[in-house]
């Protein structure tokens, strides 16, 4: 059984439904969620600022809200008797999803819990896929989790197939 899982959060509705799974599987199994958040800068940059305003002003500000989302999580978890552990990290020139699967060997953990948003074509094409990614270079199995479909019409009768 999976004794340590990771669970990256982006704050998106399909992470927080990871860390449902996760909040899941761990009351089931007795396991330890390892939440981790990656911050990327240029996300948070113009890149017209002053590095004095950078640093003093902007950096401190998406590091304190990277923390209060693993912080309004990881109490989450806590109230349910869950071990938590957070880690945040700056991705630098670093693709997430290497940070993701470097922290899977960094922190020991043995399954990887990570909400997707199923994009396909262009969409995917040029926003690239982390989920994807991880789940082709981890060394260990990953469990994307998606949001249900919302365009999903009637369902159709064997009659009319």
């Amino acid at each position: 059984m999976y004794s340590r899982f990771l669970v990256p959060l982006d704050g998106s509705p399909t992470s927080l439904l990871a860390l449902d799974y996760a909040a899941d599987l761990a009351r089931l199994s007795g396991a330890t969620v390892i939440l981790l958040h990656v911050i990327e800068p240029t996300r948070h940059s113009t890149g017209f600022e002053r590095p004095e305003v950078y640093i003093k002003d902007v950096r401190p500000r998406f590091l304190a809200a990277g923390q209060a989302l693993l912080d309004e999580a990881a109490n989450r978890l806590r109230q349910d008797g869950i071990a938590v552990e957070t880690v945040l990290l700056e991705s630098g020139t670093e693709r997430v999803s290497e940070q993701i699967t470097r922290q899977v060997e960094t922190s020991a953990c043995d399954l990887v819990i990570l909400g997707t948003h199923g994009r396909r074509g262009v969409d995917r094409l040029l926003l690239g896929s982390d989920a994807e990614q991880v789940a082709r270079i981890a060394t260990v199995p990953v469990m994307l989790v998606r949001q249900p479909r919302r365009d999903v019409g009637p369902a159709r009768s064997a009659a009319a197939v």
